[in-house]
């Protein structure tokens, strides 16, 4: 599809359970089936072939990748864990500001090469107070500091670079990473949106490099070029759109979260706020990838 018709495509609805922040969403490709979290909620939803699940948590959740068929990678207040798609029982791998329990985890994404990253932002979202960290192979690394509210962390292997956000800045970075998927330069600034009302959230990048932004109060997903240019825009029809995915069997339908906090149902409303939404047959995606212990 060229990024001229994206403008003329609508979603649809794909889960309408109503979630206050929902993020984080995950195809996962071996079993063909959505997970997402309400952050707030302290829940991991899931939609698939056999039909709608979801679990509540005794602590709030914030991004997910998966491990293997069974079993997925979870993101909390307090750690990384194992999570057993079964029974939802989980078991730590790596302990994330536990001991401060005033910050909480934000976005997380799985690298091309096995690792996990995630941001962790104070609960009041702090000026300056959150980190961004990759976990690999039992590592836990502090890649960046002085983070508000962590997000957009996404990755294009074939350039060798990552991407991350701080949605209070407007500002959203890239970096240079190794054969390994560890930093090999500083950051350096790929958008700055400070300027605007724009505020990038969650970001995935497909197969030809190009960037998918959800725009929190934008309603809108927009396509960005390598190059850091404006080439398409899709219409969530609800304000508060929070984080794109890749899925379907070839990966070119995009599903998105979106949140209802902060915002009023009305009569007439196209897309019921806090939905999960679906844009089929949209982009060139690619598998998201595992988590390797």
């Amino acid at each position: 599809m060229t990024d001229d018709a994206l403008s003329g495509v609508t979603p649809v609805v794909f889960d309408d359970r109503i979630c206050r922040l929902g993020e984080g969403p995950l195809w996962h490709p071996e079993r063909h089936e959505l997970f997402w979290v309400d952050i707030p909620a302290q829940t991991v939803l899931a939609r698939g072939r056999g039909g709608a699940r979801a679990h509540r948590f005794d602590e709030m959740v914030s991004a997910l990748g998966w491990i293997d068929r069974d079993t997925l990678l979870l993101a909390s207040e307090t750690g990384l864990y194992s999570l057993a798609i079964s029974d939802w029982s989980r078991t730590l791998l790596c302990p994330i500001e536990a001991e401060n329990p005033l910050t909480r985890s934000n976005d997380g994404r799985a690298d091309p090469w096995g690792g996990f990253w995630i941001g962790t932002m104070d609960k009041k979202a702090a000026e300056g107070s959150g980190a961004i960290y990759r976990y690999s192979h039992g590592e836990l690394r502090r890649i960046a500091g002085e983070i508000t509210i962590p997000n957009g962390l996404c990755f294009d292997r074939t350039r060798g670079i990552g991407y991350f956000t701080d949605s209070a800045q407007r500002k959203t970075w890239r970096i240079a990473l190794d054969e390994h998927g560890w930093p090999s330069a500083e950051p350096e600034l790929f958008l700055d949106y400070s300027g605007s009302v724009t505020t990038i959230d969650g970001t995935i990048v497909d197969r030809d490099g190009y960037l998918w932004c959800a725009i929190f109060d934008g309603s809108a997903v927009l396509r960005i070029s390598p190059e850091g240019e404006l080439v398409g825009r899709l219409g969530t029809l609800t304000p508060r759109a929070t984080c794109p995915a890749f899925g379907g069997t070839d990966c070119s339908d995009i599903y998105v979260t979106t949140a209802a906090i902060g915002l009023e149902p009305k009569a007439g409303d196209a897309v019921a706020h806090g939905s999960t939404l679906c844009f089929p047959g949209v982009a060139r995606g690619a598998p998201e990838p595992r988590v390797r212990l």
